[in-house]
């Protein structure tokens, strides 16, 4: 039995329920945790406008809120397991927030499901899990 929790890169999709099943073994096996992390790409540099502004702080009520939701399920799975299951919803980039959560939550390892893309790189991995490859301070499991 590890304090280290395992995290898991969510976003609703079918790789992610498959890093979330994948995971839900791994945690069984080792006896740790699950820190489940959602994350909303934003970018904090544009320029708008009062009425823009409160749309955007509209908009990202509803996404918060939408990610709730969409984590719901694999909770719920993994609490079903006995799983001790942690989640968080973060705006930012992806790769770097994830590496970061990990090194703050002091993760053994970081798990994500493959969905592909465009450039030969991210065809084999994906972006995100290209991304957390090459910057993670802990090991990285790419699930097919």
């Amino acid at each position: 039995m590890t304090d280290q929790p395992i995290l898991v890169g969510y976003d609703g999709t079918d790789a992610a329920q498959r890093a979330v099943e994948f995971a839900g073994k791994r945690a069984t096996a080792e006896g740790c945790a699950i820190h489940l992390v959602y994350v909303l790409e934003w970018s904090p540099y544009s320029f708008l406008s009062t009425q823009e502004l409160e749309e955007r702080h509209q908009r990202r009520t509803e996404e918060l809120s939408r990610a709730e939701e969409t984590l719901k399920p694999a909770l719920d799975a993994l609490n079903k397991l006995k799983i001790p299951v942690t989640s968080e919803v973060r705006y930012g980039h992806s790769g770097e927030l994830i590496c970061k959560i990990a090194e703050d939550k002091g993760a053994c390892q970081i798990i994500v499901g493959r969905k592909g893309g465009s450039t030969l790189g991210a065809r084999l991995l994906g972006s995100l899990p290209l991304t957390l490859v090459q910057a993670s301070p802990v090991p990285v499991t790419v699930v097919p």
